[in-house]
């Protein structure tokens, strides 16, 4: 028992000595910053008490939505899509069967007449 009181008092002696010794660390680095460290105070200040700053994106309804697609051929191709030809028929409907589109595509035809300057029947 003797003995290890004698280590511990040794290591505790050995810690408090470089302990005394121990130097503050400064970094690798000089930092460099073009702020003042008021600068940067205020502007944790400032980051700390802003509104919802934990709120995760989404969680308060979607995004406001930017659209990328110009309006006139997305409409052009709203309107082709809405007249096609049997639409709502396709090849799997039945067994081994095949569709073989019977009508005309109208929008296709009604914008081949205003191209060509003819007036179209309605």
């Amino acid at each position: 028992m003797k003995t290890s009181q004698i280590i511990a008092a040794a290591a505790l002696s050995l810690l408090a000595a470089a302990g005394a010794q121990a130097e503050s660390y400064e970094g690798v680095q000089k930092p460099v910053s073009g702020l003042s460290r008021a600068d940067v105070e205020a502007e944790a200040v400032r980051a700390a008490s802003a509104p919802n700053q934990n709120v995760t994106r989404g969680s308060r309804g979607a995004d406001p939505f930017t659209s990328v697609a110009d309006p006139a051929s997305v409409r052009a191709q709203a309107i082709a899509t809405a007249n096609a030809p049997d639409q709502n028929v396709t090849s799997g409907s039945r067994v081994n069967s095949r569709v073989i589109s019977t009508m005309p595509n109208r929008a296709a035809t009604l914008q081949q007449a205003q191209q060509q300057g003819t007036p179209a029947a309605k």
